[in-house]
C-alpha cells in the first residue's frame, strides 16, 4: 500500500457495533488514530461488519514539509530556530467521500420528492436550495433535521444520548462527536481541524472543530440555505438526538466556520448569524439590487431566506 494511503478496517465489536479506524500513512511517519478515536455512528448505516478495505480514501488535506532556517544573531551570538509552516489548504476527496456524499444526497431527496440532473456536489447544493422553496424557514430547518436523523439507525442516536452523553459533564461525547465530524465531514465542508473550546466555566475541551473554508456556504452562496439547513438544524440535531449542545459560528466574510460542541446556543434574538446580509456573491441579491436601485431605498441586501 502506497504513501498518503488509509486503512480502513470495519469490524464487527460484540457483533453488534460496527466501529472504524484509520491508519494514515504518509510520505515522512505514519499517523495512527488509537482506540480513543475509534467510532462508529458516522458509517452505521453502512452496515458491514467484517470486511478489510483498503482505499485512497478520506485523505488528509495535501501540506508540505516544515522548513526549520537557523538564524544567527551577532548581537546575542545566539542561534534561533525558526519553523515555517504552510498551513493544509485543499481536501482531495476519495471514493469513501463519494459514498458520504451520495447517501447524504438520497436523503435529501428522498424529503423532498426531487432530485437534480447535475451530477456530484452540484447537483446536491441544487436540492439544498430546492429545500427552501415552498417551505418557511422553519419548515427547512425541520426537514434537514429529518435527512440527519435518517442518516443513521434510531438505536444509535437513543443509545449515545442515554449512554454516552451523561459522562463526565458531557465532555466525552463532546469530544467524540468532535472527532467524528473532522473525520467524516470534509467532503462536504472542506478542510477540518479539531481545536480546543473555551467552556462558559473558563475549561478548556478539545471539543471544537474549525472549518477553513466551508465548501457547503461557498458553492450555495446563500446565507440562508446555511442558516436553515445547515446550522439550525445541524445544532438541532446533536443537541436533541444525540445530547449534545451546540453552537456553530460561520464567519461569511472569509466562509470560514467554527463549531463548539458542548456550548449551548444563544437564543435566537442574540445571534448574530441570523441577522447576516445577502452574500456579495449571491447571485438574487445582485439581481434585487438592480431592480430596486432606482426604487425606495431600502435594505435590498438583507437575506430574505435567513
Amino acid at each position: 500500500m502506497g504513501p498518503n494511503y488509509k486503512l480502513l478496517n470495519i469490524w464487527g465489536l460484540k457483533r453488534h457495533f460496527p466501529i472504524i479506524t484509520f491508519l494514515h500513512v504518509s510520505d515522512s511517519a505514519p499517523l495512527q488514530i488509537g482506540a480513543d478515536e475509534r467510532f462508529f455512528p458516522a458509517m452505521a448505516f453502512l452496515g458491514h461488519r467484517r470486511p478489510l478495505i483498503s482505499l485512497p480514501s478520506l485523505r488528509s488535506p495535501k501540506t508540505s514539509h516544515a522548513v526549520l532556517i537557523s538564524c544567527f544573531s551577532s548581537r546575542s551570538n545566539s542561534v534561533e530556530a525558526v519553523q515555517l509552516k504552510t498551513s493544509s489548504k485543499e481536501y482531495s476527496p476519495g471514493m469513501i467521500d463519494d459514498v458520504f456524499l451520495n447517501v447524504f444526497r438520497s436523503k435529501m431527496a428522498q424529503e423532498i420528492g426531487w432530485d437534480s440532473e447535475k451530477p456530484g456536489y452540484d447537483g446536491l447544493i441544487d436540492v439544498a436550495h430546492r429545500i427552501m422553496v415552498g417551505r418557511s424557514n422553519s419548515e427547512a430547518t425541520d426537514a434537514a433535521v429529518r435527512i440527519l436523523r435518517s442518516l443513521f439507525p434510531p438505536w444509535l442516536l437513543e443509545l449515545y444520548k442515554t449512554l454516552v452523553s451523561p459522562i463526565a459533564g458531557g465532555k466525552v461525547a463532546s469530544v467524540m462527536v468532535a472527532r467524528v465530524t473532522a473525520l467524516s465531514c470534509q467532503w462536504l465542508m472542506g478542510t477540518c481541524t479539531v481545536n480546543s473550546v473555551e467552556m462558559p466555566d473558563g475549561s478548556s475541551w478539545p471539543s471544537g472543530v474549525y472549518v477553513e473554508k466551508c465548501k457547503y456556504l461557498e458553492e450555495s452562496k446563500c446565507v440562508g440555505v446555511c442558516i436553515n439547513t445547515c446550522k439550525l438544524p445541524t445544532q438541532t440535531f446533536f443537541k436533541d438526538c444525540m445530547g449534545v449542545p451546540l453552537v456553530m459560528e460561520p464567519n461569511f466574510n472569509d466562509y470560514s466556520c467554527q463549531f463548539k460542541f458542548g456550548m449551548k446556543p444563544p437564543p435566537p434574538e442574540d445571534d448574530t448569524a441570523l441577522k447576516e446580509p445577502c452574500l456579495q456573491i449571491c447571485p438574487k441579491a445582485i439581481r434585487r439590487k438592480e431592480i430596486n436601485s432606482a426604487s425606495t431605498p431600502s435594505d435590498v441586501s438583507k437575506c430574505p431566506k435567513a
